[in-house]
């Protein structure tokens, strides 16, 4: 079974900075695309940022020039750079994996638990 496990959220005042990553804790086969998702109340998950295994990024609007998603490859790890964060940013942020578990296994989603982020002075 892959879990992912995610590490980094909390709580900032509006301006600061934090900084999430993701790993998985079980053995993955291959890794495509990663992302990070997120939740606030009373509203629909949505992609904050994706990038690809060769690295393209892309981005919601309203973190564009804010938030910087990136990846180490050979420790299966994402990471989001959430820089001038706002009260709007609070939610619980998601990691998403998009790969295979074992060689012969068809490419699959992986979710981590969630990780809170508040912004709030």
């Amino acid at each position: 079974q892959v879990r992912l496990v995610e590490s980094g959220g909390g709580l900032v005042q509006p301006g600061g900075s934090l900084r999430l990553s993701c790993v998985p804790s079980g053995f993955i086969f291959s890794i495509d695309a990663m992302g990070w998702y997120r939740q606030a109340p009373g509203k629909q998950r949505e992609l904050v940022a994706g990038i690809t295994s060769g690295g393209s990024t892309n981005y919601v609007d309203s973190v564009k020039g804010r938030f910087t998603i990136s990846r180490d490859n050979a420790k299966n790890t994402v990471y989001l750079q959430m820089n001038s964060l706002k009260p709007e940013d609070t939610a619980v942020y998601y990691c998403n994996v998009n790969g295979r578990r074992r060689w012969y296994d068809p490419t699959g989603d992986y979710w981590g638990q969630g990780t809170q982020v508040t912004v709030s002075s």
